[in-house]
């Protein structure tokens, strides 16, 4: 079974930083596309970046651009989001969700039905 489990989130300043894990069982990464998507509550999901390891591609929602960087270790089996220079409208839900490689990680990393697998999310909060 493919377990994701996310974790890292938690309260920061404006401008700070946060790196979230997600750590992957039940698959192999060269194998699979993994994602960060973030829900804040009244807002759409949106996507936030995607990583393909077998190819080493990458994705970045425009919101988050310059400031994210989606990174992954084999030997831990966990993909990282490192949020730098986090603003007030970073707070929400962060989900990474994974799927097997096929061509919707091509054409529609950040769209969420591209994804079979979802975990619980980890929270972020940004304020003073």
């Amino acid at each position: 079974q493919v377990q994701l489990v996310e974790s890292g989130g938690g309260l920061v300043q404006p401008g700070e930083s946060l790196r979230l894990s997600c750590k992957v069982s039940g698959l192999t990464l060269s194998e699979n596309t993994v994602a960060w998507f973030r829900q804040a509550p009244g807002k759409q999901r949106e996507g936030v970046s995607s990583f393909t390891p077998i190819d080493g591609s990458k994705t970045y929602g425009k919101s988050v651009k310059g400031r994210f960087t989606i990174s992954g270790k084999s030997d831990r089996n966990t993909v990282y989001l490192q949020m730098n220079g986090l603003r007030p409208e970073d707070p929400a839900t962060y989900y990474c969700p994974a799927v097997r490689n096929n061509i919707a990680v091509i054409t529609s990393p950040l769209n969420p039905v591209t994804y079979d697998y979802w975990g619980q999310g980890t929270q972020v909060t940004v304020s003073s």
